[in-house]
């Protein structure tokens, strides 16, 4: 069933982004060839006027196909009026940002819904992804150690830690075994050595393991959005897609940085499993995890790189400046620049995909 979920997830962002495409580019008279979900092979496909409404094998994307698009493609004297490279700036430039428009536009609707019903929306702080402790149990490894609330783990043996689940990671696999923390404490910086106590848990089959913990629990602080009436959620789910946004961009500063690690940065396998779980928790958080991944998507479209929707508005916005477009030379190395750079995610989202869920998963099914 988890592919079940993930397909209805991929369907909807897909959806709702290429559909953003469509009607903007219909209303300001641009002929569509096509509108396919997924990319690859046709598996089924149907013409409806001047489009081809095509459903394609791999699931993973979709497009829209305005006429004109494609560098040197031959447009006749007639068609020019409604080919897509012959528009003005404004026009184009109106028709790449819808698709990332409507991904918002879909976590509203999402939040307003259950904001209508009396649902809260809830948006994590940043503190609660980073090492910074909250609370520091009596007693523990780390109370003996001297750690103290609001401290911050940076290194466990002089390697970094950006993240909470990174160093839990550590601790967890290191029951009984002295490991020395550096530790941020307001302006100074400090060496401590902590040995995880060991504990038996079970893991996801019901067996009995021993893990390592010393006793710190992280941030759990938030933003709860809640709205008094059906009248007022419309108002509110646009807080909460603001609020999402904002966090989103701080997340990615913070992993170009390097203040969070690229190993959390995950891809479909991460999305389909993650999918899964949010189905079975129920339908309010599996529509809330919609959303958010939507608002991930529309905010990942607008990077200004070539082949994304905020490459095309980059090169539009030098058009405009300029007075003219790039040459098609130009447009076409930056697109193989800009291509290499999304294999390059490409590669490291399904690389920890990889090592996070697949090897683990094959790991468990050995024993």
């Amino acid at each position: 069933m988890s592919i079940f979920w993930a397909v209805v997830l991929f369907g909807l962002l897909i959806f709702f982004h290429e559909l953003g495409h469509f009607l903007v580019a219909k209303l300001v008279g641009v002929k569509v060839l096509k509108f396919s979900l997924g990319f690859g092979p046709k598996i089924i496909g149907r013409r409806i006027g001047e489009t081809e409404y095509l459903l394609s094998a791999i699931p993973l994307g979709g497009y829209v196909k305005p006429l004109g698009e494609d560098i040197g493609e031959e447009i006749s004297i007639e068609d020019r009026a409604r080919a897509f490279n012959f528009q003005p700036v404004w026009k184009r430039a109106a028709i790449v940002i819808a698709g990332p428009l409507f991904n918002l536009v879909l976590a509203f609707l999402i939040f307003a819904a259950f904001l209508g019903m009396k649902l809260p929306v809830a948006i994590p702080e940043l503190d609660s992804i980073t090492t910074t402790i909250d609370n520091v149990k009596e007693d523990s490894p780390a109370a003996r150690a001297g750690l103290k609330s609001n401290d911050t783990i940076v290194a466990i043996d002089g390697a970094p830690v950006r993240d909470w689940g990174e160093m839990a990671d550590i601790f967890s696999k290191s029951p009984g075994k002295e490991l020395s923390l550096k530790i941020k404490r307001g302006d100074r910086f400090i060496e401590v050595r902590v040995t995880p106590e060991p504990v038996k848990a079970r893991d996801e089959k019901g067996r009995e393991v021993t893990i390592g913990r010393i006793g710190i629990s992280k941030k759990m602080n938030a933003t709860v959005i809640e709205s008094s009436s059906i009248f007022d959620a419309p108002f509110k789910g646009v807080q909460a897609v603001y609020e999402w946004c904002v966090l989103t961009l701080e997340v990615v500063v913070k992993l170009f940085t390097g203040a969070l690690s690229a190993k959390q940065v995950g891809g479909p396998i991460l999305i389909m499993d993650a999918a899964a779980s949010a189905a079975e928790a129920g339908p309010y958080t599996y529509f809330n995890f919609i959303a958010i991944i939507s608002i991930n998507l529309a905010i990942l479209n607008l990077f200004p790189v070539p082949v994304l929707d905020g490459g095309h508005l980059m090169f539009l916005s030098i058009e405009a400046l300029r007075g003219r477009p790039l040459s098609e030379r130009i447009l076409a190395a930056a697109n193989r620049i800009g291509m290499f750079l999304l294999l390059m995610l490409i590669f490291l989202v399904f690389y920890n995909d990889i090592v996070n869920i697949v090897v683990p998963w094959v790991q468990r099914a050995a024993r």
